[in-house]
């Protein structure tokens, strides 16, 4: 029979470092969820940056693109949105996670 080798020693509690593992793998996912996360208020902000950038493409290189633009955004937020549906989340709470998915990006802008 082998013996499992922890890095603690031969006296080392296995269930002691499986309950440490857990807690540091849950607090290491909150943290990055905390930086990750996105507000309302940057999601308009990075709607606004949409609008703008399809206007200023739209002058530049022709309605078509500044449509094709503002349409990609559009995409992504239908596709979020559906993905949403399929998760079982329904209503204005899937609109909003869905808005913040699309937009939300422009926290770090």
């Amino acid at each position: 029979m082998a013996m499992e080798q922890w890095p603690e020693g031969p006296t080392a509690d296995p269930e002691a470092a499986r309950e440490r593992y857990v807690s540091d793998t849950r607090a290491s996912r909150k943290a990055l969820r905390e930086v990750i996360r996105a507000d309302l208020q940057a999601a308009h902000f990075g709607l606004g940056i949409v609008v703008v950038a399809s206007v200023v493409v739209g002058l530049f290189a022709g309605p078509v693109v500044g449509a094709l633009v503002a349409g990609s955004f559009a995409v992504l937020f239908l596709v979020a949105l559906v993905v949403m549906f399929l998760r079982g989340i329904r209503g204005s709470d899937a609109g909003r996670r869905a808005y913040l998915f699309a937009f939300g990006w422009a926290n770090w802008v």
